[in-house]
């Protein structure tokens, strides 16, 4: 059965087909929820969340543009939603920041451990981080989502990478791939 005939039982509420579209999404979508959640247990919850949305949304789905930036865009929503309802961000004015760029061999990362870095990251600035530096949202964007400033977005932006860049340099031996890995 191809996409489209899948979308339209879902759309009819079929309990086969909604199970089949979990089963072929729920990976891709789980590793979203990853990225903006403190642990596996809150982004199971937050992919739960996000396919209910699915499910309930579906119909609003015209088949115009990729199904699977719609359903992708859902979760992200999904997962900034739980956020906007606590007050996680610092109001900050935009003279304070300070630019910082955090240049790091790939090779030498273990993405595991970048990624298990990002998750230790305060929400404020994991969301900042992901939303601009994983996704590629402007600034503007990520205001818009996050319903902050542009200056606050910069700051949890420059502040998450500072505190990404401490740990790579104190904890290089953790995270440094075996010679024999990079081959």
């Amino acid at each position: 059965m191809g996409l489209d005939q899948l979308i339209k039982r879902c759309k009819k509420k079929n309990a086969q087909a909604q199970e089949q579209l979990y089963r072929l999404y729920s990976s891709k979508l789980f590793s979203i929820c990853l990225k903006y959640s403190n642990d596996a247990s809150s982004a199971e919850d937050t992919l739960q969340d996000a396919f209910i949305t699915i499910f309930d949304k579906i119909g609003q789905y015209k088949n115009q543009g990729s199904f699977e930036g719609w359903i992708k865009r859902i979760t992200i929503n999904t997962a900034l939603q739980k956020y906007r309802k606590q007050k996680v961000f610092d109001i900050i004015n935009e003279e304070q920041i300070e630019e910082v760029e955090v240049e790091v061999d790939e090779e030498e990362i273990s993405l595991d451990y970048l990624l298990e870095i990002i998750q230790q990251l305060p929400d404020r600035y994991r969301l900042v981080f992901n939303l601009y530096v994983l996704d590629g949202y402007s600034h503007k964007e990520v205001a818009e989502m996050l319903q902050i400033s542009i200056g606050t977005s910069k700051s949890n932006l420059a502040r998450a990478r500072n505190i990404l860049k401490e740990k790579l340099q104190t904890n290089q031996e953790l995270y440094v791939r075996p010679i024999e890995e990079r081959r």
